[in-house]
């Protein structure tokens, strides 16, 4: 359709997160794509705004301009006052003069044209002009009004309201306003289109990219951290009126030059049959170098066709691009390899607000990230595609590990999810925490990571508890690495959380087993039910036991090799609580374990998110380490079975040693009877234990090492501590701890700080 003898460009409306984008496709449009430089772009937009209902605007070609909520809502006021000024028709003859005086059909004209190109022409162009003419007209009329004859006045008057009025009904469109106050400020009229580039400066995206980045211009922002992440840059700040932190991103792939967009999505149209189907993320994996060889290929190719110059670095960044939008997982990618974010929410309905993490510094962050619909339904396809299992209303629910990414993906969907699709995402660190890498972030003190090390090293079983995020499965990672590697070691997960991988490769005896899914409803027949599992793990051989989670029947069975001893050594698993007693409670009475069973735990160490003084932000502690005693018959509580050995103390910022406790410890007095030690030798040896951690914290802050708290340094420390202890016993008979921790320290001197500092020195040369 012609109008003023322009082509309305093509456009169409898509819903993304309920709200209506209108779309325009300006491939092969001679005019530019963009509100402000190009008038003709802006009659389409306010032509195709009349006709269409729509939240945002999007100008499509190689690249998308995209003109947010607010800038869509300045045109639609621009559309409405159009349509006003149409059907009100302020340039009819009786809006320009008193037709019973003036009689002069040339002035009228000359009015009516005015008027027109105002109010009905220039306004679908250039409305900041239109409100401009229309004040400069307005001043001349006042200066004729002034110098004119008493008919000529009487005439004017009524012209001159038609103009007030227009003035009027301008001023009310905030674009005016703004423009109002920026002409204002520079105290002179600059071109309007300097003023639309202020007011409606695009967000830029490539067209094959569904994701947009929210990056909004606001006061009093205070950048908490910046760093970079798969050459991306990443900003965390406070906002001074909002309780969480913004965590904003800027992949390189939104901020390319046009040449640039343009070879992208040629590529991408390309390779796009290259994108593999039904894999296992491991061979999408293995097969991501050979995928990004083809798009080097490609890219040069079609670089070479169109004469665009590109060096062999940016062929190469052009590729890793193309390779994260087609056999990747596009713009969560980069956020899936931040390490320093632990959660990444994308809620229902997908597009309606930005994507949610949370940082393990800054906790729950806003991001500036908007996820598409047609992302999410990609994205399900390939989780459908790599679980081999079922995703739809039968089945609205697909728990999944992606092993590559370190990362767990629970996906739910309607009807479970009434308003649609929606992900949560758990990023698993990968190297173990350690008990000194918890006593650097206060997560416990010295004194109790030794001694949960001495119960481990003498085989009692124990419990973690704690509620979701209080470092439940991190504890227990840590706790593992305090295994002696002579050790055989079975863990059994239903959702892959501990870095076993790491674990083997640093020379632990280690073997994992995966079970069904708890909260899966689309569970395959090849997944094994956690009690059989557990089963299976009793008829492995003599192995220490680790359970990821308790949460069902398997307790009964856990239990049962509690009591028998058929476990081998120590049995540890984590379970939902928030003290010695739910743990008892929950056992006992949701999971139908005998209370004579549940005795066989010696342990429960629980945790707990602190909120200081009522602080928003939340610190993970260890709050208590109990003892569960043997006798007692009904409830623990009442009959004497809970014992703190440990109590944390919020005013101090850590655990406290409830010494008096220890004369009642049956714990003790058992370990003392299997192993020979007295009381004041396992005081020492926990002493030791503690004093060793704590060493290994203050050197890695005297010497700026890091990487000494890492599993691979702790657990080689940890090896030496326990052969230098072995010796003693095998020379004299029995350990001098002070002795032995001298010549530990030594050894850590010698053998792993200045190795890190001679590596830290290097990397900096």
């Amino acid at each position: 359709m012609k109008i003023g003898g322009f082509k309305v460009g093509d456009y169409v409306v898509k819903e993304e997160g309920r709200k209506k984008h209108l779309l325009f496709d300006c491939r092969g449009c001679i005019y530019r794509a963009s509100l402000a430089d190009d008038k003709a772009c802006m009659y389409h937009v306010l032509y195709a705004l009349n006709e269409a209902d729509a939240d945002l605007v999007v100008l499509s070609d190689v690249y998308e301009r995209i003109y947010d909520e607010k800038q869509t809502e300045m045109l639609r006021e621009i559309v409405k006052l159009i349509q006003k000024f149409s059907v009100e028709a302020p340039w009819s003859y009786n809006n320009l003069a008193d037709t019973k005086i003036m009689k002069d059909e040339g002035l009228l004209s000359t009015r009516h044209k005015v008027i027109v190109t105002i109010a009905r022409e220039l306004i679908a162009y250039d409305p900041i002009k239109a409100y401009l003419t229309c004040l400069s007209e307005l001043s001349k009329e006042r200066e004729r009004f002034a110098s004119g004859s008493a008919e000529y006045k009487a005439s004017s008057t009524v012209y001159l309201k038609t103009l007030l009025y227009l003035k009027k009904n301008f001023e009310e469109c905030e674009l005016i306003q703004k423009a109002r106050r920026f002409i204002t400020e520079l105290k002179q009229v600059p071109e309007s289109k300097e003023l639309y580039r202020t007011f409606f400066e695009a967000q830029i995206k490539p067209a094959f990219i569904g994701s947009r980045l929210i990056f909004r211009e606001e006061e009093g922002l205070e950048l908490l951290d910046e760093y970079t992440v798969k050459n991306s840059t990443v900003q965390i700040f406070a906002h001074p009126n909002q309780t969480q932190n913004l965590y904003f991103i800027n992949p390189p792939e939104y901020s390319l030059s046009p040449e640039k967009y343009f070879v992208l999505s040629k590529a991408k149209e390309v390779v796009a049959g290259y994108t593999p189907g039904r894999a296992s993320l491991s061979t999408v994996a293995r097969s991501r170098e050979y995928f990004e060889r083809i798009y080097q290929s490609t890219i040069m190719e079609i670089a070479e066709q169109n004469n665009i110059k590109l060096t062999k670095k940016e062929i190469k960044e052009l590729s890793e691009i193309v390779a994260r939008y087609s056999v990747g997982y596009g713009i969560l990618e980069i956020l899936l390899s931040d390490r320093k974010l632990t959660d990444i929410y994308l809620d229902s309905p997908i597009g309606e607000s930005p994507l949610y993490v949370v940082h393990s510094d800054f906790e729950q962050c806003v991001t500036n990230v908007l996820y598409t619909e047609r992302e999410a339904q990609a994205l399900v396809t390939k989780l459908r595609a790599m679980s081999g299992r079922p995703f739809d209303e039968a089945h609205p629910v697909l728990d999944f590990d992606l092993p590559e990414l370190e990362t767990r993906v629970a996906t739910i969907g309607p009807p479970l999810a009434p308003d649609g699709v929606a992900f949560a995402f758990r990023l698993h660190k990968l190297t173990p925490w350690t008990l000194s890498q918890f006593i650097d972030v206060k997560y416990l003190n010295p004194l109790a990571a030794g001694l949960i090390s001495f119960f481990i090293d003498n085989q009692a079983t124990m419990l973690i508890t704690g509620s979701r995020g209080s470092g439940k499965t991190s504890l227990m990672g840590a706790c593992i690495l305090e295994i002696p590697k002579n050790t055989r070691i079975i863990v059994q997960e239903d959702t892959l959380e501990i870095p076993v991988p790491y674990m083997k490769k640093i020379g632990f005896n280690i073997q994992r087993l995966k079970t069904k899914s708890p909260i899966s409803v689309s569970k395959t027949e090849a997944e094994v039910e956690p009690d059989e599992a557990l089963r299976t793990a009793l008829r492995l051989g003599n192995s220490a036991l680790v359970i990821g989670e308790v949460r069902s029947k398997e307790a009964r069975t856990l239990y049962e090799a509690m009591r028998v001893g058929a476990a081998g050594n120590i049995v540890m698993g984590t379970i939902h609580g928030d003290s010695a007693y739910a743990v008892w409670d929950r056992v006992v009475n949701d999971l139908d374990v005998p209370t004579t069973s549940f005795k066989a735990t010696d342990v429960v160490v629980t945790a707990r998110p602190i909120r200081f003084y009522g602080s928003l932000r939340r610190h993970r502690r260890v709050v208590e380490i109990t003892e569960i005693r043997k006798h007692w018959i009904e409830e623990p509580a009442r009959e004497g079975g809970l014992l703190d050995l440990m109590q944390y103390s919020a005013k101090k910022d850590s655990l406290e040693l409830l010494e008096d406790n220890l004369k009642e410890s049956e714990l003790f007095e058992k370990i003392s009877r299997v192993s020979g030690l007295t009381m004041h030798e396992m005081w020492a040896d926990i002493q030791m234990r503690a004093e060793s951690k704590r060493y290994l914290v203050e050197m890695k802050k005297k010497y700026s090492l890091p990487e000494l708290l890492e599993a691979e340094y702790t657990t080689a420390a940890n090896d030496k501590l326990m052969l230098l202890r072995e010796r003693q016993l095998r020379e004299f008979g029995k350990v001098d701890y002070g002795k032995v921790l001298e010549e530990w320290k030594e050894w850590v001197n010698e053998r792993l700080v200045k190795k890190l500092t001679k590596s830290e020195i290097k990397t900096k040369g």
